[in-house]
């Protein structure tokens, strides 16, 4: 089959490599459609260290199943699916008590770290265990099913916060799941305020619903969201980019007793605002990936309650995935969810 394959750091092969050998609990799934993660980005450089080459990256995809293992009930040559992006143990202690993407010697599709090594989808195919697949609705295209992935790590992360009617939520960071989490947060009735450096990320987040956009390049985020909130602050904000200027300006604006959901993880560490945290009794919550939210996003794109056609800047062929890594890599403008065809 052919498979962009990251060679070595910033440096991508299309080429030939082995079809995936299915086990017995596995289907082996032709993709249709797979996106181009922030994380695969930012990964290919290093950086995060999660992107170890030689490597096939990629866990934003859907396909048709084409093969099955012996051990496979339910599903069939010809069904249109998607996936999860965490490999878990159905029988792990925190699979069994209900947070599988906690679970211990879980594995991320696309990802390689000194823990694991799991080739993903920028491929023809690639091997999928039969628990963490979804049926695809009749209504829903492949490449809205693409990304899938990404709606539910911002509806996953909205779950956890304990969001009420008529909060006041921030969204630091507009990017993709910037942008899915404004979406999920208007229809829970906050009043949303997006915060990026970029103008053009801006006017994506009002078009998706935010309320107040705030360009902290040119105005002073801090005074500003005290204005809009009564002098007290925000009552939950929620960081997607995961560096420590943006969660401590996220954290400064927040009244006492609020909430701060961390969803990005650009920097495995940063420096921490303790004493704001303590004396204003902020509830700071990790959000990891996804846990069970796929079957709630795919009925939202199905009845057209999520918008992900408008995030998707691009659709081109995976053979021209190396240019377009250098595309979103260097942030041209225009670029924001890049959609590779196999």
């Amino acid at each position: 089959m052919k498979a962009l394959v990251l060679e070595e750091y910033k440096k991508f092969n299309f080429k030939d490599v082995a079809n995936p050998v299915i086990n017995e609990d596995e289907v082996l799934v032709e993709v249709k459609a797979v996106g181009i993660c922030g994380s695969d980005v930012h990964g290919m450089d290093g950086s995060t260290g999660r992107r170890i080459p030689p490597l096939i990256m990629g866990h934003e995809a859907s396909g048709q199943i084409i093969a099955t293992g012996k051990n496979v009930s339910g599903w069939q040559p010809g069904d249109r699916v998607t996936f999860d992006s965490t490999i878990y143990k159905l029988d792990d202690w925190y699979t069994l008590n209900g947070h599988y993407n906690l679970s211990d010697n879980r594995m991320v599709l696309g990802v390689s770290c000194p823990e694991f090594r799991r080739d993903g989808a920028f491929a023809q195919y690639v091997a999928i265990p039969a628990h963490i697949l979804h049926r695809i609705p009749g209504n829903v295209s492949y490449d809205q099913a693409a990304l899938v992935e990404p709606v539910a790590v911002a509806l996953h992360a909205v779950n956890l916060s304990g969001i009420k009617l008529n909060d006041t939520a921030i969204v630091f960071g507009a990017g993709m799941i910037g942008l899915f989490l404004i979406q999920l947060l208007k229809q829970a009735g906050c009043n949303v305020i997006a915060v990026d450096i970029l103008q053009e990320k801006l006017d994506m987040a009002k078009k998706a619903g935010a309320d107040v956009v705030i360009n902290s390049q040119t105005a002073e985020v801090h005074p500003e969201i005290f204005r809009l909130t009564q002098n007290r602050g925000a009552d939950i904000a929620f960081e997607a980019v995961g560096i420590s200027a943006t969660i401590n300006s996220a954290i400064s604006v927040l009244r006492r007793g609020a909430t701060l959901v961390l969803v990005g993880n650009l920097s495995p560490s940063i420096d921490f605002p303790l004493q704001k945290v303590v004396t204003g009794e902020i509830t700071v919550k990790g959000s990891c990936a996804i846990n069970g939210e796929y079957p709630a996003v795919l009925e939202l794109i199905s009845k057209g309650k999520i918008d992900v056609d408008s995030i998707i800047s691009n659709i081109v062929p995976l053979s021209e995935g190396e240019i377009y890594f250098h595309k979103l890599y260097n942030k041209e403008p225009g670029m924001l969810k890049v959609i590779l065809k196999p």
